[in-house]
């Protein structure tokens, strides 16, 4: 028995749209959804959890996360996905600094990027191109570690951040 599966094969092509229009309306709902009327400009939910410190940005990868997993489930390739991985560790990571990271953060806009890579693969694979499968528990596991790490890094900085703190008045 082999753990490999080729996604695409599993999900018909209604279904694919489906996981294609609800993965968009989440970018759109993390990095769009709100307009500021005097820069005429848009930001979305992620960037205002980036102002919570450590715990926004650990909701904000979490939610980035489930575009990624959409992504292995629509049977995207290891290339792309490691991109739509890059994005989300690279958003999360300089989401941590304090104001500059939130500034990034709803300029870089890693989930509308990640969608856009997503349709782009979609969009070169052909349906009878012969490709190896994606092993789901491997790439499953490379996602997880990726994203336990920087939950790790988002924990040492609180962690870090509050004993400075602490420190100043004692």
């Amino acid at each position: 028995m082999t753990t490999d599966f080729n996604p695409p094969l599993a999900l018909s092509r209604q279904n694919r749209q489906a996981v294609l229009d609800q993965v968009n309306q989440l970018a759109w709902l993390l990095d769009n959804s709100i307009r500021i009327p005097i820069l005429n400009y848009r930001i979305g939910l992620d960037a205002l959890l980036g102002l919570i410190p450590g715990l926004g940005d650990a909701a904000g990868m979490l939610f980035s996360s489930f575009i990624v997993l959409q992504a292995i489930r629509l049977g995207v390739q290891r290339p792309t996905l490691y991109r739509m991985v890059g994005n989300v560790v690279i958003e999360t990571l300089i989401g941590l600094i304090p104001l500059l990271g939130d500034l990034f953060d709803a300029t870089f806009k890693a989930n509308v990027r990640n969608v856009r890579l997503l349709r782009l693969a979609l969009d070169q694979s052909s349906p009878n191109s012969a490709s190896r499968p994606i092993n789901g528990k491997g790439m499953l596991a490379t996602l997880i570690g990726a994203l336990i790490g920087v939950v790790v890094l988002i924990g040492g900085a609180s962690v870090a951040l509050v004993w400075g703190i602490y420190s100043l008045f004692v």
